[in-house]
């Protein structure tokens, strides 16, 4: 509304076409809409979204973060959230996070309606993901998400690096 302090952003008055409209590239089910909410109040630190996930579809892939923290919660729909590799039904008023402690989730409306939720979390200007499904790692920097195969590299330990005369 007109005088409204650039602070408040009023989710009922936003223009379904400022949605974007997102698939994980590596999974066919995988649709939503999301509204960021963060950035038209001018937050660098932290990042929240309006999500919106048709019936029938996923989220993305089940992943764990190794950097950003995440959370969920849910406001509309039912579905299925995969956390820690166990299926559980989530509605109305459940709130699911995930911190960085490699446990993998996704989300899945398997209900008649749209599943809506706020999706939030740390922004860093790089994120390493793990995908276990696909054997793969995501590291996310500049805008782009560069995957390797999650057993393609080669660990070594720090004594490896340090020189004994």
């Amino acid at each position: 509304m007109p005088g409204d302090p650039r602070h408040l952003v009023r989710t009922r008055a936003l223009d379904a076409s400022e949605q974007i409209h997102m698939r994980h590239p590596l999974n066919p089910n995988s649709e939503l809409f999301r509204l960021g909410l963060s950035d038209r109040v001018g937050m660098k630190r932290a990042h929240l979204s309006l999500v919106r996930i048709p019936p029938g579809k996923e989220s993305f892939l089940p992943h764990s973060h190794a950097v950003q923290e995440e959370f969920l919660f849910i406001l509309d729909g039912t579905g299925i959230a995969e956390i820690g590799g166990k299926r559980v039904a989530v509605g109305p008023g459940d709130y699911m996070g995930f911190p960085t402690d490699g446990t993998t989730h996704h989300l899945i409306n398997n209900g008649a309606a749209d599943l809506i939720y706020l999706m939030g979390g740390e922004r860093t200007d790089v994120e390493v993901a793990h995908f276990p499904t696909l054997g793969k790692i995501g590291v996310q920097a500049d805008r782009r998400m560069t995957f390797y195969d999650a057993d393609g590299g080669q660990r070594l330990p720090l004594e490896a690096w340090i020189v004994k005369d």
